[in-house]
C-alpha cells in the first residue's frame, strides 16, 4: 500500500436522509458548515438526498420521488415524437 495517501482527520458526522427525517452517525472527513444536536451532542451535519433507510433497494418499496417535475417535463417535450 501507498503511504500518506489516506486522511488523518476522521470525525463523528450525523448524515441525515431529508426524504425521512433518519439521522444516523459514523465516521467521515467530508467538510460541512451546519450542524446538528442528537442527545445532546452536537455533530457536523451532511444533508442526503437518499440513504439506506430510503432507497427502494434497501426498504423493498417502490416509490417514486418527482421533485421537480422531470416526469412531466420529459413528457411534454418528447410528445411530439408521438405518431
Amino acid at each position: 500500500m501507498k503511504k500518506d495517501i489516506h486522511p488523518e482527520n476522521y470525525r463523528l458526522v450525523a448524515f441525515k436522509d431529508m426524504s425521512n427525517e433518519e439521522v444516523f452517525i459514523t465516521k467521515s472527513t467530508a467538510n460541512t458548515k451546519e450542524t446538528l444536536d442528537v442527545d445532546g451532542v452536537e455533530y457536523p451535519l451532511i444533508k442526503l438526498e437518499i440513504s439506506r433507510t430510503s432507497h427502494p433497494f434497501y426498504t423493498g418499496k417502490a416509490k417514486l420521488l418527482d421533485t421537480a417535475g422531470r416526469i412531466d417535463k420529459f413528457k411534454s417535450k418528447y410528445e411530439k415524437f408521438k405518431k
